[in-house]
């Protein structure tokens, strides 16, 4: 198992390196002078020359990459130009309020999706899995922005049962300390705001985790019901084993690789691409803050938010990969 972990770490450097490589471009692949798309038509030539030095952009183009490459190395991700604070400090309060929307959008994604496709399983051709197929297709092609903007005009508006917008109740805000605001009320032993947090995220979880709820419950049922026709199924039936035991016990777990692929892409997908949900629910995410840096030509921003995705999608994958071998330890590369 330990050698295994350490051939998946060193097959992710030549992708961490391609992942620098990119987004290190960005600058570089903007059209005429970065420093003058940056500063605007109307910068004079003191300025445009100001930040070219500053941002190393007079120096040759390995050179500046191999000194972004040594930043990085050492945590520093650059300055923003816009608020003019330390990216690496400025940045985490953004990535948490995603990690923490997208962690309970996956929950109430896999919860629903896994059981609706076991029980869709089992009941095979019945009205639940009629139904329950029916669901996942509106739920594949519904956009997130419609069914965000009917959460909040159904439950927010006229039932009033969930707050609209934020993260909390700002004219109460928690002191945060890990920018987790759910574990922070903990830590807090706050239990009433953590209810109100709680409040706050699900009318976004549900918007975000529908599309994710949906795959994963049309992949669990195909994988079920291929698993079910196994020979070893029906040697477990034929011992006397109890249909719940047969499926929760013997069938689902070879039933999850498949699964865990999805869930694994689609927890990626949402920490990138949380932007309309977070943009709906004024939810100050990682999506959000990179597409103000665009609106500001802040790329120093816009850099380190792509790089910092992207790193989060390939330890997500690293950890999927993972646990296909503690699932089957006859999987290896």
């Amino acid at each position: 198992m330990v050698s295994y972990i350490i051939r998946r770490l060193l097959m992710m450097v030549p992708v961490l390196i391609g992942m620098t490589l990119i987004t290190f471009s960005i600058v570089h692949l903007i059209p005429g002078n970065p420093a003058q798309v940056i500063l605007g038509e109307t910068a004079n030539q003191t300025a445009i020359a100001n930040l070219e030095e500053s941002m190393g952009l007079n120096e040759p183009y390995l050179t500046q990459y191999g000194i972004y490459v040594k930043d990085l190395l050492q945590g520093d991700l650059g300055t923003s130009l816009r608020s003019n604070a330390e990216i690496s400090t400025e940045i985490w309060p953004y990535i948490a309020a995603t990690f923490e929307l997208t962690i309970f959008a996956m929950l109430f994604a896999i919860f629903i999706g896994v059981n609706a496709g076991i029980i869709s399983a089992w009941k095979q051709n019945s009205w639940f899995d009629f139904l329950a197929m029916l669901f996942a297709l509106i739920g594949v092609s519904i956009p997130v922005f419609w069914l965000a903007l009917m959460e909040q005009w159904i439950f927010a508006q006229e039932l009033g049962w969930f707050p609209a917008y934020g993260r909390q109740d700002n004219r109460d805000p928690i002191a945060p300390i890990t920018y987790l605001y759910v574990l922070d009320s903990f830590i807090h032993l706050d239990f009433s705001r953590a209810g109100t947090i709680l409040k706050h995220l699900i009318l976004p979880s549900i918007a975000l985790g529908t599309i994710p709820m949906a795959i994963i419950a049309r992949m669990t049922r195909s994988s079920m019901l291929e698993v079910m026709k196994s020979d070893y199924i029906r040697t477990v039936r034929a011992k006397g084993s109890g249909q719940f035991l047969v499926i929760y016990k013997h069938a689902l777990k070879n039933a999850l690789i498949p699964v865990l692929t999805v869930i694994g892409l689609q927890t990626g997908v949402l920490l990138g691409g949380a932007i309309l949900t977070e943009t709906i629910f004024s939810w100050p995410g990682i999506g959000r803050y990179v597409f103000e840096a665009i609106s500001y030509r802040d790329y120093p921003v816009i850099q380190s938010g792509i790089l910092v995705v992207a790193f989060i999608f390939v330890i997500i994958n690293l950890v999927v990969d993972i646990l296909y071998k503690i699932i089957d330890p006859r999987i290896n590369y």
